[in-house]
């Protein structure tokens, strides 16, 4: 009896959503061993938005957004045929939130790259899949984020993007599911680190180093594809 060869997988693909380039880029490169399981669509954030995609992978890195409001029209785009959020926030209220809003996926950002593929090949198979609560450990290796370089943590670039766009201590202790003093011990270590001696400072010096974030990715999905 002639022996049955199953067809290859098709590559799923993945849409990337984030305000800020190099943490999709440094997310795009964690795929780049991985190219017969996933394809990553190149979303121009000025063109309109045609196809449709099998997964809109959320990093929720300093979105104010943390009650998924976002999140919910993501999922009510009938171009996004699941969606995940990618995080370091495990907050149990967070998770319930994204439930509640539909989300497929809800996964950890110190999942290595094989992880992360693993996770997303089974939201794309139609499960539900939310990694276990992680303590805070370092993220995934060929994680990017602004001012890596200059030896500011995920945590604390996080906190100081929030700071960027304006937001109080209060605001960013709320966002972050933080205390109050864990968040100005944040905002001390990062002034040590950038030489700032005031937050007017700490906020021009996040502007001119890429802390300041580009709507026009989530606005897109949210206005079903339209620049």
């Amino acid at each position: 009896m002639p022996t049955t060869v199953a067809a290859p997988r098709k590559p799923f693909t993945i849409a990337l959503v984030d305000d800020y380039d190099v943490v999709l880029i440094g997310l795009a490169h964690m795929f780049d061993d991985y190219h017969d399981k996933v394809v990553v669509a190149e979303i121009d954030a000025n063109a309109p938005l045609d196809e449709s995609i099998d997964i809109v992978l959320y990093d929720a890195f300093a979105q104010p957004e943390s009650r998924h409001e976002q999140i919910g029209e993501l999922v009510k785009n009938p171009r996004a045929r699941h969606v995940a959020v990618y995080t370091w926030n495990f907050h149990p209220e967070l998770i319930d939130s994204a439930r509640r809003q539909g989300v497929h996926g809800y996964l950890s950002k110190k999942l290595s790259a094989g992880e992360l593929v693993a996770a997303l090949e089974a939201v794309h198979a139609g499960e539900i899949v939310v990694s276990e609560s992680p303590t805070h450990v370092r993220s995934a290796e060929g994680l990017d984020w602004p001012g890596k370089r200059e030896g500011i943590t995920d945590r604390e670039s996080e906190i100081l993007a929030l700071i960027t766009q304006g937001k109080s201590n209060a605001a960013v202790a709320e966002l972050t599911y933080l205390s109050p003093n864990t968040v100005k011990s944040y905002i001390r270590n990062i002034y040590r680190k950038i030489g700032a001696e005031s937050r007017t400072q700490a906020v021009l010096w996040g502007v001119d180093h890429g802390f300041t974030p580009d709507h026009r990715r989530i606005e897109r999905w949210l206005t079903g594809g339209k620049p």
